[in-house]
């Protein structure tokens, strides 16, 4: 695989995408420089790689999505707008793309996907990209994973109908936790946790697939 870029995955190719993501409102300088460098065509397969730096959500097989660069940076940059992470917990692995993001930008990701098959190749495409600061687990992500909390970063890939309780009490006190809330209708939630409770923001309206129980093998 290249993990360079040649052809549509060009370092120009590249360059378009991030202006699209300036466009829209991304400023934070070192959340652009990882998009720019994060070879987002690895965490597709080979027919729809052509399409990896359009600004777009993609299929990536099991009724899940690539998500959108732009959605991808936007939930990135709220994450760490208040300075450093180093403990963050994801919530839906799926490429793993989003997964390799976080990793370059924070101390340790600890990532959660209740589907196996999508787990098994994240693991692969994060390890070609020699970034070992992740730790996998497939479980139900409704649950979080206790096991490693409290975080003081949280984000999830996958829209619940109402913000899980169990998600919240394994955030950090100075934490932040960025997800997608709804179902047919869907706003992205920025959560902050203080010593005195929760303060939730309303973003902007997003779409993600549902957040899902149990776990598939």
């Amino acid at each position: 695989m290249d993990l360079h870029g040649i052809g549509m995955t060009s370092r120009r190719t590249r360059e378009r995408l991030v202006q699209r993501l300036l466009d829209q409102g991304i400023n934070d300088s070192v959340v652009l420089d990882v998009m720019r460098t994060t070879p987002r065509h690895l965490f597709l397969d080979e027919a729809m790689a052509h399409r990896a730096y359009e600004d777009v959500a993609l299929p990536i097989g099991h009724q899940q999505t690539l998500s959108q660069p732009y959605v991808v940076a936007r939930m990135t940059e709220l994450l760490m707008a208040s300075g450093p992470r180093q403990r963050v917990l994801e919530i839906g692995t799926g490429s793993g793309y989003q997964t390799a993001v976080l990793a370059q930008l924070v101390g340790e990701v600890y990532s959660v996907e209740r589907i196996k098959p999508l787990q098994q190749k994240a693991r692969q495409r994060l390890r070609q990209l020699r970034l070992r600061n992740v730790l996998f687990e497939h479980a139900d992500g409704c649950m979080g994973w206790p096991e490693y909390g409290p975080y003081d970063g949280i984000v999830v890939t996958a829209a619940p109908q109402r913000i899980p309780e169990e998600l919240l009490s394994q955030l950090a006190v100075g934490g932040r936790m960025v997800l997608p809330v709804g179902g047919d209708t869907q706003d992205l939630h920025l959560v902050t946790r203080s010593s005195s409770g929760y303060e939730t923001e309303v973003v902007e309206s997003v779409y993600f697939v549902p957040l899902l129980p149990g776990k598939e093998r």
